[in-house]
């Protein structure tokens, strides 16, 4: 958990240093379990350079987060969603709506990301 945090921190300003792990990382987003780490790759993953295949895997797996017990992997997910619709025309409407349901619906702290991610993504 304390390396997922240091590595999230850490490549919020240099995203390219998670590339020389993406096969890891993409295996880890799909098949971790514990909750901390979860959220910390819900963020980190669509920071890096993804083919076609591999971003529907993410966008998979960031989805079934959106189903966790955890507010936090879910939020994150949130947001996961939304840094990858920022470069990808072909989900932004989807990652709106779901946005916009969470805001409805969601945990307060959902609410509260979303609110502020679709203000961000309708003006893009």
């Amino acid at each position: 958990m304390r390396a997922a945090d240091a590595a999230e921190k850490v490549t919020r300003k240099n995203p390219e240093l998670l590339s020389p792990y993406r096969k890891e990382l993409l295996g880890l987003l799909a098949e971790a379990k514990e909750q901390e780490l979860r959220w910390h790759l819900a963020v980190m993953v669509p920071r890096l350079p993804l083919n076609c295949k591999e971003r529907q895997l993410v966008i998979s797996s960031l989805n079934s987060y959106l189903e966790d017990r955890s507010s936090i992997v879910k939020t994150f997910a949130l947001q996961g969603l939304a840094d990858l619709a920022e470069n990808d025309l072909s989900i932004r409407t989807t990652v709106i709506e779901i946005l916009r349901e969470a805001t409805r619906n969601g945990t307060p702290a959902m609410k509260a990301r979303s609110r502020k991610l679709v203000r961000h993504r309708e003006h893009l």
